[in-house]
């Protein structure tokens, strides 16, 4: 493969960051409060396409014992953006870091209770 061929499939698989929320059940050692039956997280994960970015923050959240039960993607940040989302800066600079360190970033987590 020539490297002219090589940078065009670069760019063509070039990293995007997903917003996802996940729902975890409670596991051994999970973190989560005391009472809670389950919490919401809210993820900006990197990856060449949403189905990636669901895979990686999936097996991350899995490795810090937490349960996965069900992924929700609100798509990229031009997206979410094109559907009248505002982002605040704060939002916006979480995003630019995930998609430096190809990295999957927990910014929020909302505990559930009866």
């Amino acid at each position: 493969m020539t490297d002219k061929s090589a940078q065009k499939t670069k760019e063509a698989r070039a990293h995007q960051v997903y917003t996802l929320v996940v729902e975890v059940g409670r596991t051994k050692g999970d973190g989560l409060p005391d009472g809670a039956k389950g919490a919401a997280l809210m993820c900006y994960a990197s990856g060449v396409d949403e189905a990636e970015a669901v895979r990686e923050t999936v097996a991350i959240l899995k490795q810090a014992d937490m349960a996965p039960l069900d992924v929700t993607g609100y798509g990229t940040e031009a997206e979410r953006r094109a559907e009248g989302h505002e982002i605040d800066d704060e939002e916006a600079a979480l995003m630019a870091r995930a998609l430096e360190e190809n990295a999957v970033i927990v910014a929020q987590v909302t505990p559930f209770h009866d």
